[in-house]
């Protein structure tokens, strides 16, 4: 066990985030590597706590895919929203998150990119429900409860800003990417935003022509940063497809094939365990198998 699990000491608290999160939202203050000694300490003393649940999911269909004579007559051809058809889909993958998952989403980070956003947005409709125990109400009938779930957007979540992920006849000729977070936050439902002064991972954008290992490294550091921010609650993180196979690959040995559709997600659980007044984190383990959830990926020990 000591080989495998890498701890993190993360204190403790909010008052009034205990309040919102019914006790499941302690602040992060910071992050250390625990020496050996501390390891033994806590791998002989103590048993989790809990279980923390991170999923980092997919944007739904977007319509350049779909209509590619869409970016023609487009402001933001760089930004397209999603498809009536991508709505439906992130509504309902929403509802079976909360169905089939058996544990609730607290926080919900998405990119700011208006696809991701517009994904968040149906799935925070469906979690935040409060008769649709079944998952078979539709979207226009549900009546819900905007303190089951907390939105933020995070701009370590965006999309890679080179011309691997944009086409470039549609990127910015500057390369400047700009988001109205304000304006983007009004398309969440009433009362679903953080409005606890929730400070990004990223307070940036990345500069454009970022390569894809830089890519990679800030969606590592922004999955592992939240998921350390929030050690006793769930999170679902929307973002792209590159993120999405970052979270894949980081807890898979020799995946050398992966393939992420629409809205598919990736599930992450690590114990969490309590010492004094501080929550250590253990090693996250994929949850997701080969063809679960819209992932689909092959490992260098298959071929």
């Amino acid at each position: 066990m000591l080989r495998w699990l890498q701890m993190f000491r993360i204190c403790s608290v909010q008052p009034c985030h205990m309040q919102r999160n019914q006790g499941a939202g302690f602040r992060y203050l910071h992050t250390a590597k625990m020496d050996l000694r501390e390891n033994q300490i806590v791998e002989n003393q103590h048993h989790p706590v809990m279980y923390q649940n991170v999923v980092v999911m997919r944007h739904s269909e977007r319509i350049d895919n779909v209509e590619p004579l869409w970016i023609s007559t487009a402001t933001r051809p760089w930004d397209p929203p999603l498809t009536q058809p991508g709505r439906v889909l992130a509504f309902k993958t929403g509802q079976g998150i909360r169905k089939n998952l058996g544990f609730p989403i607290h926080q919900l980070f998405v990119s700011p990119f208006l696809r991701c956003v517009q994904t968040a947005a149906e799935i925070v409709i469906a979690l935040s429900a409060v008769d649709d125990a079944g998952g078979s109400v539709s979207r226009d009938d549900i009546s819900s409860d905007p303190s089951k779930v907390k939105v933020s957007i995070e701009n370590g979540l965006c999309e890679m800003l080179n011309t691997i992920a944009i086409r470039i006849n549609v990127a910015p000729k500057d390369g400047n990417f700009s988001f109205d977070i304000p304006q983007l936050e009004t398309m969440f439902p009433n009362g679903t935003v953080d409005t606890n002064h929730v400070v990004m991972v990223h307070k940036e954008l990345p500069k454009w022509e970022e390569s894809v290992s830089e890519a990679n490294v800030r969606y590592q550091e922004t999955i592992t940063n939240l998921a350390d921010k929030y050690p006793t609650e769930n999170l679902l993180l929307v973002t792209h497809g590159e993120g999405t196979q970052v979270a894949l690959s980081s807890y898979t040995k020799d995946v050398v094939e992966h393939k992420v559709k629409y809205c598919g997600y990736v599930q992450l659980r690590r114990p969490i365990f309590k010492s004094d007044d501080s929550f250590i984190g253990g090693k996250f383990n994929l949850l997701t198998h080969i063809g679960q959830n819209g992932v689909n990926y092959i490992s260098s020990q298959e071929l």
